[in-house]
């Protein structure tokens, strides 16, 4: 019997994030008898009960932040020699390719990009040197996984130089999860219509944006109601926010939900209004669902792949005014009949 191929899977931790939900799911689907999966956990001890399945090897660190856990990863890296490791941050991408040369030769270093670099760099407070550090460490990556065809070409640019070593490769997406969830309990109450918004509560995701579209999403259907699934510095301004335009009354920030599809049972649509993404898992998911879409050009990757889809809406640009718009016409299809009062 052929011995199983080694994979270290590294992420700073399991939370909520998109990220960090791939690498969850890559260590649950793939094959237990083609491959020996070993997961670290960088800031974290030890995932919830139940997000991995036992036969993953768990290395939990617990460092107070990445960048005091080199010596810590080069030992497990050394003592285990995978065939693989994939890494799905790009602050711990830095560190695992800063570290390379120590590792076994036959070692392979795959690096996951979680988002459209020029986009991160121009609205994401990154540091300086980030720039710099893309530039001289992603050359040295076996591969770069980009999740679309212009998140690709961003990262030629950024590099300088079209490599044979960037690939594009969709996130994987957790449809027995999401057919699972299909039967259960509806999450809603009153007619309708009803939005999903799912991502961190964070100025990046465009939230501030939607509550001001919601005012006119709510003069033309008095029972819209819009539920935001998600955590972040933002919540208190958001709350906030919705007290100020008087939308108390239809907006639900429900928390951060490991299963956002129990949310889709009755949802009548599924809103992105990010200021910039790269693709992100809850679009994905939601499509997969079989949602109806609407979203804002955060990225070139989810401008390319929401004109695949079926009923599904882009705003002409990200504003406010533009999603109001574009969440009108969804909603005009969806609903032709306005609720009355």
């Amino acid at each position: 019997m052929a011995t199983p191929y080694k994979i270290l899977l590294l992420i700073p931790h399991l939370g909520g994030g998109g990220a960090e939900q791939v690498m969850a799911l890559l260590a649950r689907e793939l094959s237990r008898e083609k491959y020996e999966m070993h997961l670290g956990l960088i800031t974290q001890p030890a995932p919830a009960p139940g997000v991995v399945p036992p036969w993953v090897c768990v290395h939990g660190f617990a460092a107070p932040q990445v960048r005091y856990c080199a010596w810590p990863l080069l030992r497990l890296v050394r003592r285990l020699k995978p065939d693989l490791i994939l890494s799905g941050i790009a602050h711990l991408n830095f560190l695992v390719l800063l570290l390379k040369p120590f590792f076994p030769r036959h070692t392979r270093v795959i690096v996951r990009q979680n988002g459209t670099i020029s986009a991160s760099l121009a609205y994401g407070g990154l540091p300086p040197y980030t720039h710099l550090f893309y530039r001289l460490l992603y050359r040295h990556a076996d591969r770069v996984i980009c999740q679309s065809r212009s998140m690709a070409e961003d990262m030629a640019e950024v590099l300088g130089r079209r490599s044979a070593s960037i690939a594009v490769l969709p996130n994987p997406v957790d449809r027995k999860g999401i057919r699972a969830a299909a039967n259960n309990p509806s999450q809603w109450q009153g007619p309708g219509p009803h939005l999903l918004a799912v991502g961190r509560l964070s100025t990046e995701k465009g939230f501030d944006l939607l509550l001001e579209a919601m005012v006119a999403v709510r003069a033309r259907f008095p029972q819209a109601d819009l539920t935001i699934l998600g955590s972040g510095p933002e919540e208190a301004n958001l709350k906030a926010k919705s007290q100020a335009l008087g939308l108390e009354n239809a907006i639900r920030l429900a928390g951060y939900v490991a299963k956002p599809y129990d949310f889709y049972r009755e949802a009548t649509l599924f809103v992105l209004s990010s200021r910039h993404e790269g693709m992100p898992n809850a679009l994905l998911e939601a499509a997969a669902g079989g949602l109806p879409l609407v979203a804002t050009p955060a990225s070139g990757g989810i401008r390319e792949w929401i004109e695949t889809q079926p009923n599904a809406w882009l705003s002409q640009e990200i504003s406010s005014p533009a999603l109001t718009q574009t969440l009108l016409a969804a909603l005009a299809h969806l609903c032709p009949v306005p609720h009355e009062r």
